[in-house]
This record gives C-alpha cells, sequence and structure tokens, in this order.
C-alpha cells in the first residue's frame, strides 16, 4: 500500500500539479482553514500555545512571502557574463517524506509540510502510531482541507514505516530520537536521499552566580517541567556553582508552586508521561537518587512529579542519555571556564541555555561551546522565531527548518546561466590553440570584476570595475557604453 502512495503522489508531482504558486497558496490556505475549522477536535489543554500558534505563523508567513521565497536570485557576474543571465531558482525536490514525532504531533508533523508545500513538492506525511489520537485525526481531517494525491497520510507503527523508508523519495524529514534517526539515515542512504534530522540530546543550562535567580528558576521551570518535561529543547540539565545549589532549588520549589499548587497531579497545568515503556524508562534513571524535590509517581497515571536531583556526578545514569522527562538534574561546576569545558567534552546538544547578567560571562559561552541554537537569559524561545533556522548540530541533528529555512531545505537551488550568443570575441580567449597572452586575457575575466555602479540593457554599462586579481581599477571614459574596445585590449 505504501508503495501505491508513493508512486501516485510521484506522478501527480511529474504532472506538475504542486508547481504553481497559485496552488501553493491555495494549498496554504487550506491547511489554515482546517486548523480553525477544526480546533476543537486538534487541541486539548495547552495545545493551542504549544502548538497551534506557532503552526499558523508558519502558513501566515509562507503565503505572505512565497512569491519572494519562489522568485529568481540574481547573483554577481563576472566580465565574461556581464550581458548574461546570471541567477539561482529554487524548485522543489520531488516527493518528500515527512516522519512526525508524538511529543508534539500537530506541530512537529505539519510545520514541516508548511515548508515542503510552499517550496512546490509532494509530500507523504507519516504521523508517529505513539499520538494515536492526533494521528488519526490528521488522517481523517488533512484529505479533507488538502490534495490527498499530493500530499497522502500514511498512519501505522514500525512496519508501516519500514516500508515507506524502502520507497525511493526525494528528501526525508524526520524528527525523533537519534537510534531512530540512524535507521533514517541509513535507509535514505540506499537511494543518495537527502535528509532532515531533528534529533535532540542533553541541552545544558548554566546559571552564573551574577544573576536574578528568581527570573532565572521561573523561566527554567517553565520550559523543563511543560509538557511532563517531553520537549527536546527542554533544559536537560543545570550546571551552577556549588555556593547557589540551595537557593536554584528553593527557587525552583516556589515557582512549582506558583505554577501547579502543592499538588501538581492535581493540576489542570501538569501533564503526563505518553506510555507506559517511557514511564519506565525515566523513573529508571531516578533509582538510586534521592529527590531534593518531587520524586513522588503513579504508574497507573503515568504521573511523575516535578523533581530535582542535587550534586549529580558527571557520569552518572542521568547524565548519559537524554532524560525526556520532568527530572532535572543539578551538576555543580567550580566557574564559567569548568562549564565550558563540561558542555565541550561531551556531544554537541540542540540548545544551550546560559543565565547571566555579565556580558563576558554571555560571550564566552556563546563563542566557546558549539549547540544546534543558542537562548541566553530564557530557555527553548529561540525556537518561536521563525526567523531563525532550528536545528541540530553532529549528534542532535542534521538539516534546519522553520520560516524561509524550511522553504530553503525542501527546495533545490539550481544554479541557472543564460548567456547570449552575441559577443563572441569575449569568450576567443577560452578556445583552442592556447598560448601566455590567452591564459592572461582568462585570468582577467574569471578573476571577476566587482564594484560595477550600474546597468543599462543587455549590454550597455556604466563601468566602474575593480579587478579582484589585478587589484587596478578599470574606468570607462563613457558614462553608458557597451563593453569598450580597451577592455577587450585589456583581455
Amino acid at each position: 500500500m505504501e508503495m501505491q502512495v508513493v508512486q501516485r503522489a510521484r506522478e501527480n508531482f511529474l504532472a506538475g500539479r504542486s508547481r504553481p504558486l497559485e496552488f501553493r497558496v491555495q494549498q496554504l490556505k487550506s491547511l489554515q482553514r482546517m486548523i480553525t475549522d477544526r480546533q476543537g477536535e486538534i487541541a486539548t489543554y495547552d495545545t493551542p500555545l504549544l502548538e497551534l500558534i506557532g503552526l499558523e505563523n508558519e502558513i501566515s508567513l509562507a503565503v505572505s512571502k512565497l512569491a519572494q521565497w519562489a522568485a529568481p536570485r540574481p547573483v554577481e557576474k563576472s566580465l565574461l557574463t556581464i550581458s548574461d543571465q546570471v541567477y539561482i531558482q529554487p524548485e522543489p525536490l520531488g516527493v518528500v517524506l515527512i516522519i512526525g514525532a508524538w511529543n508534539y504531533p500537530w506541530a512537529l508533523t505539519l510545520q514541516p509540510l508548511v515548508g515542503a508545500i510552499a517550496a512546490g513538492n509532494a509530500a507523504v506525511v507519516k504521523p508517529s502510531e505513539l499520538s494515536e489520537y492526533s494521528a488519526s485525526l490528521l488522517k481523517a481531517l488533512l484529505p479533507r482541507y488538502l490534495d490527498q494525491e499530493l500530499y497522502p497520510v500514511v498512519c501505522g507503527g514500525v512496519s508501516e514505516t519500514q516500508e515507506l523508508l524502502r520507497q525511493r523519495f526525494d528528501h526525508i524529514f524526520y524528527t525523533g530520537n537519534s537510534t531512530v534517526g540512524k535507521l533514517v539515515m541509513e535507509a535514505a542512504a540506499r537511494h543518495l536521499t537527502p535528509v532532515t534530522l531533528e534529533l535532540g540530546g542533553k541541552s545544558p543550562c548554566y546559571i552564573d552566580k551574577d544573576v536574578d535567580l528568581r527570573v532565572a528558576c521561573r523561566r527554567i521551570t517553565w520550559g523543563k517541567f511543560v509538557n511532563c518535561g517531553q520537549t527536546c529543547i527542554a533544559p536537560d540539565y543545570i550546571l551552577c556553582e556549588p555556593s547557589i545549589q540551595n537557593r536554584v532549588v528553593e527557587g525552583i520549589r516556589q515557582t512549582l508552586l506558583e505554577f501547579y499548587g502543592p499538588d501538581p497531579k492535581s493540576s489542570p497545568d501538569y501533564g503526563r508521561i505518553i506510555n507506559q515503556r517511557h514511564f519506565n524508562r525515566v523513573m529508571a534513571l531516578l533509582d538510586g537518587y534521592t529527590a531534593a524535590l518531587g520524586g513522588q509517581s503513579d504508574s497507573s497515571q503515568r504521573y511523575i512529579a516535578p523533581t530535582v536531583v542535587k550534586d549529580v556526578p558527571p557520569h552518572a545514569r542521568l547524565m548519559q542519555e537524554e532524560i525526556f522527562g520532568p527530572l532535572l538534574p543539578i551538576v555543580t561546576v567550580s566557574d564559567i571556564d569548568d562549564a565550558i569545558h563540561f558542555i565541550s567534552e561531551r556531544e554537541k546538544p540542540l540548545a544551550i541555555y546560559v543565565f547571566s547578567s555579565n556580558k563576558k560571562v554571555i560571550k564566552r559561552m556563546l563563542a566557546e561551546t558549539t549547540s544546534g541554537g543558542v537562548t541566553v537569559n530564557d530557555v527553548m524561545m529561540h525556537y518561536t522565531l521563525n526567523s531563525l533556522p532550528f536545528g541540530g548540530v553532529g549528534q542532535s541533528g542534521t538539516g534546519r527548518y522553520h520560516g524561509k529555512h524550511t522553504f530553503d531545505q525542501f527546495s533545490h537551488h539550481r544554479a541557472c546561466l543564460v548567456k547570449s550568443l552575441s559577443m563572441e570575441r569575449v569568450n576567443m580567449p577560452r578556445y583552442p590553440p592556447q598560448n601566455h597572452q590567452k591564459a592572461r586575457r582568462v585570468r582577467l575575466t574569471q578573476g571577476g570584476l566587482v564594484g560595477l555602479v550600474g546597468v543599462s540593457g543587455v549590454s550597455g554599462v556604466r563601468v566602474a570595475f575593480w579587478n579582484r586579481s589585478q587589484k587596478f581599477p578599470v574606468f570607462s571614459r563613457n558614462p553608458v557604453c557597451k563593453i569598450p574596445d580597451f577592455l577587450l585590449l585589456h583581455l
């Protein structure tokens, strides 16, 4: 069945149905209408804030900017191409596969789809089987609003995903854990298919002693425990000096009371772990530790209280894998040097967070570490800006998306040179037989001329050039002229 779905999508793409800009805009507006019409079915208690608002912003931006994004982009010319058309043309890749994630099933599935549609592709959508309700609802709704031949939805588990990965796609976009990400990349390699892997990792949060701890703890507590800690860019652990560790714990305790009340289990704002397997995995990470805050759990509800663990050793199990749950370890470091060393000797994270009022500390953390993204004096908020690319580096992922970056990720940027059949004299130095004089001419023209003041028509120019290789200016005596004879003599 998966083979037929992909084949139909490819046939419709090759027929050119997804390419016209008017069609792309119409499909994007239909997607927006689906969100508006069906928000009551889509939304849970916190879905609008965490998923739908950002998704609607992505659609609105794509609709308003699509003509600009899809337009040819002129680039710098050389003397040999001064009268030619030289530009980069974004064009669709073809049929792409989007494999969504369960923790934010709407945003992490449909945001890539927005870019795929905007870029003119066909897209096979595979929602996560772990978020069963969202997956079945997406399969029911999407064909009612989008072209079902170009944008089919395939539901199912491991076997269906494996069958999809056996098919040939022009790009695969996967959001999830690194273990499956490696399998996706391995499957894609069989067809030399490029991939975008939005993975995760352990995103550190450094708290400097020179900071407003009340504000820092409130922002960290929100980012860590929203969605029960099941967010790929949630702060995974805290780094701070021993002198402020107890104050950090107390700041988090006060904030938890403010956010969720004395009993988070009964709070409508506090979530649950997605399934029993993940519940058992998270609880196993806590074995052998005494929680400074929280630690309570209820297997029947898959409830784990917001939990903070102090004085965690750097090589503890809690520090070996992404937690992806409501456990927050605190590792003490002696100073900013120690913190930077701690971060740098581990895999490159998806995000780094630093809280400080000291500009030198902030500058050093930015300059001496590497991560997919970074937010200073807050957490996760860089994700909300569609002007910023979102993605990982190294083990935390490859590729980037959001806003125009998604459009570019799903586009092939085609190099285009449209030459004139006139002015053949300019081309003579590259033809045999070769000699030193011709080589000198080719070197001059290939060096490039920049500083062009103006262009009039195809062959008329206002000339004020600077030659890169020879380091001298070449001026035309006439304000508007064709390529002058004395320039051709210089060749």
